[in-house]
Protein backbone atom coordinates (compact mmCIF):
# COMPACT_ATOMS: atom_id res chain seq x y z
CA UNK A 1 0.00 0.00 0.00
CA UNK A 2 1.61 3.44 -1.13
CA UNK A 3 1.75 6.24 1.81
CA UNK A 4 -0.64 8.18 0.72
CA UNK A 5 -3.37 5.41 0.15
CA UNK A 6 -2.18 4.12 4.17
CA UNK A 7 -2.68 7.94 5.19
CA UNK A 8 -6.31 8.23 3.47
CA UNK A 9 -7.19 4.47 5.19
CA UNK A 10 -6.04 5.70 8.79
CA UNK A 11 -7.79 9.45 8.17
CA UNK A 12 -11.20 7.50 6.89
CA UNK A 13 -10.69 5.31 9.96
CA UNK A 14 -10.06 8.06 12.42
CA UNK A 15 -13.29 9.57 11.13
CA UNK A 16 -15.17 6.42 10.86
CA UNK A 17 -14.91 6.12 14.73
CA UNK A 18 -15.33 9.96 15.73
CA UNK A 19 -19.13 8.76 13.89
CA UNK A 20 -19.39 6.09 15.59
CA UNK A 21 -18.60 7.39 19.22
CA UNK A 22 -20.29 10.87 18.64
CA UNK A 23 -24.00 11.16 20.52
CA UNK A 24 -26.97 12.69 19.59
CA UNK A 25 -27.14 16.31 19.79
CA UNK A 26 -28.35 18.06 22.72
CA UNK A 27 -31.65 19.28 23.14
CA UNK A 28 -31.65 23.00 23.35
CA UNK A 29 -34.86 24.74 25.74
CA UNK A 30 -36.48 27.91 26.31
CA UNK A 31 -38.26 28.75 29.09
CA UNK A 32 -42.12 29.14 28.47
CA UNK A 33 -44.51 31.93 28.37
CA UNK A 34 -46.95 32.38 30.46
CA UNK A 35 -50.20 30.42 29.16
CA UNK A 36 -53.00 32.93 28.34
CA UNK A 37 -50.90 36.02 29.05
CA UNK A 38 -50.25 38.32 25.04
CA UNK A 39 -46.25 39.20 25.31
CA UNK A 40 -47.56 42.46 23.39
CA UNK A 41 -49.68 43.67 25.99
CA UNK A 42 -47.71 46.05 27.33
CA UNK A 43 -48.49 49.67 28.74
CA UNK A 44 -47.35 52.54 26.39
CA UNK A 45 -45.25 55.49 26.97
CA UNK A 46 -47.81 57.23 28.69
CA UNK A 47 -48.37 54.79 31.67
CA UNK A 48 -49.20 55.95 34.90
CA UNK A 49 -45.57 54.04 36.69
CA UNK A 50 -42.70 53.07 35.17
CA UNK A 51 -40.10 50.40 36.41
CA UNK A 52 -36.78 49.22 35.44
CA UNK A 53 -35.48 45.74 35.72
CA UNK A 54 -32.19 44.47 36.20
CA UNK A 55 -30.02 41.75 34.49
CA UNK A 56 -30.79 39.02 37.60
CA UNK A 57 -27.34 38.36 39.35
CA UNK A 58 -27.40 34.07 39.19
CA UNK A 59 -25.62 31.61 41.93
CA UNK A 60 -22.42 30.64 40.34
CA UNK A 61 -23.91 27.05 39.50
CA UNK A 62 -26.53 28.16 37.01
CA UNK A 63 -24.14 30.21 35.03
CA UNK A 64 -24.01 26.83 32.98
CA UNK A 65 -25.16 25.89 29.23
CA UNK A 66 -27.07 22.39 31.11
CA UNK A 67 -29.94 22.17 32.90
CA UNK A 68 -29.36 21.95 36.73
CA UNK A 69 -30.63 18.86 38.78
CA UNK A 70 -30.04 18.36 42.52
CA UNK A 71 -29.54 14.74 42.86
CA UNK A 72 -29.92 14.42 46.75
CA UNK A 73 -29.45 16.95 49.71
CA UNK A 74 -25.86 17.91 48.71
CA UNK A 75 -25.15 16.96 44.78
CA UNK A 76 -25.82 19.17 41.74
CA UNK A 77 -25.40 17.85 38.70
CA UNK A 78 -25.57 19.81 34.99
CA UNK A 79 -27.14 17.90 32.22
CA UNK A 80 -24.81 17.06 29.13
CA UNK A 81 -27.43 16.48 26.65
CA UNK A 82 -30.55 19.26 27.73
CA UNK A 83 -29.36 22.25 27.69
CA UNK A 84 -30.52 26.27 27.59
CA UNK A 85 -30.93 27.89 23.99
CA UNK A 86 -29.29 30.52 25.22
CA UNK A 87 -28.16 32.09 28.48
CA UNK A 88 -30.15 31.54 31.55
CA UNK A 89 -30.17 34.75 32.96
CA UNK A 90 -31.11 36.67 29.63
CA UNK A 91 -34.02 34.04 29.68
CA UNK A 92 -35.52 35.16 33.08
CA UNK A 93 -34.45 38.61 32.81
CA UNK A 94 -36.85 38.79 29.43
CA UNK A 95 -39.31 36.42 31.23
CA UNK A 96 -40.27 38.24 34.06
CA UNK A 97 -40.63 42.06 32.10
CA UNK A 98 -42.95 40.27 30.19
CA UNK A 99 -44.69 38.60 33.16
CA UNK A 100 -44.53 42.13 35.14
CA UNK A 101 -46.10 44.02 32.53
CA UNK A 102 -48.78 41.46 32.07
CA UNK A 103 -49.24 42.12 35.93
CA UNK A 104 -48.97 45.91 36.13
CA UNK A 105 -50.79 47.21 32.99
CA UNK A 106 -50.12 50.79 34.31
CA UNK A 107 -46.39 50.14 34.15
CA UNK A 108 -44.24 50.52 31.39
CA UNK A 109 -41.41 48.10 32.53
CA UNK A 110 -38.31 48.56 30.69
CA UNK A 111 -34.70 46.92 30.47
CA UNK A 112 -32.72 48.56 33.29
CA UNK A 113 -29.61 48.54 30.97
CA UNK A 114 -30.96 50.74 28.00
CA UNK A 115 -32.92 53.16 29.87
CA UNK A 116 -30.69 54.61 32.60
CA UNK A 117 -31.50 58.00 31.25
CA UNK A 118 -35.59 57.27 33.12
CA UNK A 119 -35.71 60.17 35.84
CA UNK A 120 -38.04 58.90 38.42
CA UNK A 121 -38.15 55.57 38.10
CA UNK A 122 -37.53 52.75 40.31
CA UNK A 123 -35.55 49.30 39.78
CA UNK A 124 -35.89 46.05 40.39
CA UNK A 125 -32.78 43.61 41.27
CA UNK A 126 -32.90 40.18 41.75
CA UNK A 127 -30.41 37.27 43.08
CA UNK A 128 -31.63 33.95 41.84
CA UNK A 129 -30.02 31.08 44.86
CA UNK A 130 -31.89 28.40 42.97
CA UNK A 131 -33.77 27.79 39.25
CA UNK A 132 -33.24 24.37 38.80
CA UNK A 133 -34.97 20.55 39.07
CA UNK A 134 -34.74 18.91 42.67
CA UNK A 135 -34.43 14.58 43.29
CA UNK A 136 -38.39 14.46 44.75
CA UNK A 137 -39.70 15.92 41.62
CA UNK A 138 -39.94 19.66 41.99
CA UNK A 139 -38.63 22.30 40.19
CA UNK A 140 -36.87 25.18 42.31
CA UNK A 141 -36.96 29.05 41.85
CA UNK A 142 -35.21 30.62 44.86
CA UNK A 143 -33.79 33.72 45.65
CA UNK A 144 -33.84 37.43 46.62
CA UNK A 145 -35.37 40.50 45.32
CA UNK A 146 -35.00 44.52 45.94
CA UNK A 147 -37.11 47.57 44.99
CA UNK A 148 -34.88 50.90 44.35
CA UNK A 149 -35.96 54.19 44.29
CA UNK A 150 -34.56 56.55 41.56
CA UNK A 151 -31.66 57.70 43.97
CA UNK A 152 -30.88 54.29 45.22
CA UNK A 153 -32.65 54.10 48.39
CA UNK A 154 -34.15 50.83 48.97
CA UNK A 155 -38.15 50.88 48.93
CA UNK A 156 -38.83 46.93 49.47
CA UNK A 157 -37.18 43.95 49.54
CA UNK A 158 -38.17 40.44 50.23
CA UNK A 159 -37.15 36.56 49.77
CA UNK A 160 -38.68 34.30 47.50
CA UNK A 161 -38.76 30.20 47.33
CA UNK A 162 -40.99 28.96 45.44
CA UNK A 163 -41.40 24.83 44.33
CA UNK A 164 -43.65 23.48 41.18
CA UNK A 165 -44.22 19.72 41.08
CA UNK A 166 -43.73 18.04 37.90
CA UNK A 167 -46.70 16.48 35.90
CA UNK A 168 -44.50 14.12 34.52
CA UNK A 169 -40.74 12.76 34.20
CA UNK A 170 -38.16 14.41 31.77
CA UNK A 171 -36.58 17.66 30.87
CA UNK A 172 -39.25 19.38 28.92
CA UNK A 173 -41.69 18.52 32.13
CA UNK A 174 -38.68 20.60 33.96
CA UNK A 175 -38.36 23.05 31.52
CA UNK A 176 -42.19 23.96 31.81
CA UNK A 177 -42.39 23.70 35.35
CA UNK A 178 -40.03 25.98 35.73
CA UNK A 179 -41.37 28.21 33.87
CA UNK A 180 -44.58 28.12 36.07
CA UNK A 181 -42.44 28.91 39.32
CA UNK A 182 -41.08 31.68 37.26
CA UNK A 183 -44.96 32.90 36.63
CA UNK A 184 -45.53 32.64 40.47
CA UNK A 185 -42.34 34.60 41.15
CA UNK A 186 -43.66 37.24 39.22
CA UNK A 187 -46.89 37.84 40.62
CA UNK A 188 -45.67 37.97 44.22
CA UNK A 189 -43.17 40.57 42.75
CA UNK A 190 -46.00 42.75 41.05
CA UNK A 191 -48.42 41.95 44.81
CA UNK A 192 -45.88 43.56 46.54
CA UNK A 193 -45.27 46.78 44.48
CA UNK A 194 -48.99 47.52 44.02
CA UNK A 195 -49.20 47.61 47.77
CA UNK A 196 -46.73 50.02 47.68
CA UNK A 197 -47.71 52.74 45.49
Amino acid sequence: MTPIKALITVALGLWLAGCATSGPAPSRYTLPMEPGRDPTDVAGVQAAHRLLVEQPRLARFLEVDGLVLQLDDITLNEANHHRWAEPLVLQLERGLRARLAARLPDTRVMQADTNRHQQGAPTLRLTVDAFHGRFDGRAVAAGQWQLRGAEGELLAMSPFAVEVELTQDGYPALVRALGRSWDQVAEQIATDIKRLR
